[in-house]
Parts: structure tokens; C-alpha cells; sequence
């Protein structure tokens, strides 16, 4: 088994890779250094051959699945399941950044916070259909997912928590999908799981068991690195950062809070287990603030004044 140490290096080499690729390719374009072809394709096939390896050591570790780990779930309300590890293993296409059993989500319809006094800037109603060339964007306001509350699925510590990253458009039509997937995808790639993941919180739910929420929106953050949180407790609210075409919440449980260096763990969640794609599930229950407190009074997450309640105690959805 590798050693955590190696595996950042590893991944570090994979990014160096991609960026001295680039670096070539852009001088030869602007003819400021002519380098022979083999010597641009050099950096390139070395990131090739890291994915590759680092793929059959996923494949190697995750051999035997292990047994799923039970969860709560992490939102309320109507959501269907998109890149789901109950239809193919790695869920994402791949192992990296921990992802082998991850799963996006997306809201349908209601608010999934109506009624519980927490305040979602998402449209109530029909998601959104993916569009094939109009509108090439659209606001995230336009998604009943954007603002959705996410929630503590166990009893944990948050050890890693950010979210200043922007909220971009949409990308759920053909040509911003493709500009994702091509150019976009690519550049966050070589800046690294932050850039991939974009606003993410991390919480270690002990026995070498993180729990991962990425794609949070900015700002929405109620918990920091150090805080303890009780199941059901409000973490953030769901975002549209890093690399997503759309708001959605991707989770997933990994034995490392490093994306770089985990490794998946398999999940399922409380009273429904692991939803298939496009299988629409829904969980009910009250919403958890501060020390476990049932929410009593209006609660707005997120912007420079983030509560009213009791204080805090510190397309397809494509995207990692």
C-alpha cells in the first residue's frame, strides 16, 4: 500500500505534468520556444501514466468492497441521485480525490427547506431541463437545489471547511457543457482538489471515516475547523462552486480529510440506502441548529448576517 506521503507526491507530479504540458504547448503557439514534438508530449504522457496508475491501485484497493458505512442523509426534501456508486464503481469514472463511492444529488421541485423556517434562494419547482443550445447558462437562482440546507450525517468534528469560491452559472447546456468538460475541467485539474472541489467542508466522523460535501455555495458556511456537530445539524447550504455544471450537493465518505490522498469508503444512507440514477428519493424530518436545537424561528444562512436563531457553536450533475 502506498504511503500517504507518496500519494501527495504522486498527485503533485500528475499536476506539475499537465502544467509544464501546457506551458509548452502556449510557447510553441506564440512561437517564443520551438520544442521538438516529443519533448511536449513528454510532461503529457507522464500525467497520462500517473492517471494510469493511479487508477489500477484503485482498482486494486477497492477489490474487495467493504462493508457501507450508515449514514444520515445529508439534505431534506425531494432530490434525485445523479453519478451513483448503486449503478458503477468508481461512481465518477474514477478513484481520485477519494470519489470511488461518491454521489451527486440535485433537488426536485419543492424547497426542501419549506416549512422548516430556513431560507433557500433556489427556485420552488421543476428543475431546470438540460438544454441543448438555449439558454447556454442560466442563474443558479433558476435551481430549487441552490440554498437547499446540508446537514451533519453523524456525529462529528469539522476538519477542514472553506467557502469563498464564486458561485458560477450554469453549465447544463451543450455548448457550456462541453466548455466544462474540455477547457474548464482541465485547468481546475491542475490547480488542484480545492479548485475540483470547490467550497467543501469536511467532517471526521471517527474511525478513519471523513465525510466530504463539495460545491458549496459561498459564504453559507455555519461551522469551522475544531467545531463538534450533532446529526442534523446545519452545515452550509447547497452551491454551485468548483467543477458542476449545476447546484448540487456531491458527498462522499473517504479515509483521509485530504482528497488528495483518500481513498473511498462505501456508504448508505439511513432509511433509504444508496438511490440508483435518476431514482428521486425523499427524506423528511426537522432541521438541527446550534447544539441539536429544532429550528423555531426564521434562519437565514449564509451573507454577512447568517442567523436569526440561537447562535451557532463556532443536467446531469456533472462535477467531482
Amino acid at each position: 500500500m502506498m504511503p500517504v506521503r507518496v500519494r501527495k507526491q504522486v498527485m503533485i507530479l500528475f499536476r506539475l505534468s499537465w502544467l509544464v504540458f501546457v506551458v509548452f504547448v502556449l510557447l510553441d503557439v506564440f512561437r517564443v520556444l520551438s520544442l521538438s514534438w516529443w519533448l511536449t508530449m513528454l510532461p503529457a504522457a507522464v500525467a497520462v501514466a500517473v492517471t494510469l496508475g493511479v487508477s489500477r491501485m484503485g482498482r486494486a484497493h477497492h477489490a474487495d468492497r467493504p462493508a457501507a458505512i450508515e449514514v444520515a442523509p445529508p439534505v431534506r426534501g425531494r432530490w434525485s441521485a445523479l453519478n451513483s456508486p448503486a449503478d458503477k464503481v468508481p461512481s465518477h469514472g474514477t478513484h481520485a480525490y477519494g470519489q470511488t463511492y461518491a454521489i451527486d444529488v440535485v433537488a426536485e421541485g419543492t424547497s426542501a427547506a419549506e416549512g422548516t423556517g430556513v431560507v433557500a434562494e433556489g427556485k420552488p419547482g421543476a428543475r431546470p431541463a438540460f438544454a441543448w443550445l438555449w439558454p447556454v447558462v442560466r442563474r443558479n437562482r433558476d435551481f430549487p437545489a441552490f440554498g437547499e440546507p446540508l446537514l451533519a450525517v453523524a456525529d462529528g468534528t469539522v476538519v477542514y471547511a472553506t467557502d469563498r469560491q464564486r458561485d458560477h452559472l450554469s453549465r447544463n447546456s451543450l455548448p457550456a457543457l462541453v466548455y466544462l468538460m474540455l477547457i474548464e475541467s482541465a485547468v481546475r485539474e491542475i490547480g488542484g482538489a480545492g479548485l475540483v472541489t470547490g467550497n467543501r467542508l469536511v467532517l471526521d466522523l471517527g474511525d478513519s471515516t471523513y465525510a466530504l460535501y463539495a460545491h458549496l455555495q459561498r459564504g453559507s458556511l455555519q461551522v469551522r475547523a475544531g467545531d463538534r456537530v450533532r446529526t442534523g445539524q446545519v452545515l452550509a447550504r447547497c452551491g454551485n462552486s468548483g467543477n458542476s455544471s449545476e447546484p448540487h450537493v456531491h458527498f462522499q465518505l473517504m479515509d483521509h480529510p485530504d482528497p488528495d490522498v483518500a481513498r473511498g469508503v462505501p456508504f448508505r444512507w439511513e432509511g433509504i440506502g444508496v438511490p440508483a440514477n435518476t431514482e428521486e428519493f425523499t427524506v423528511d424530518g426537522e432541521l438541527m441548529v446550534g447544539e441539536g436545537l429544532a429550528v423555531g424561528e426564521e434562519l437565514i444562512l449564509g451573507k454577512e448576517e447568517r442567523t436569526t436563531a440561537p447562535s451557532w457553536p463556532t443536467g446531469e450533475a456533472r462535477g467531482n
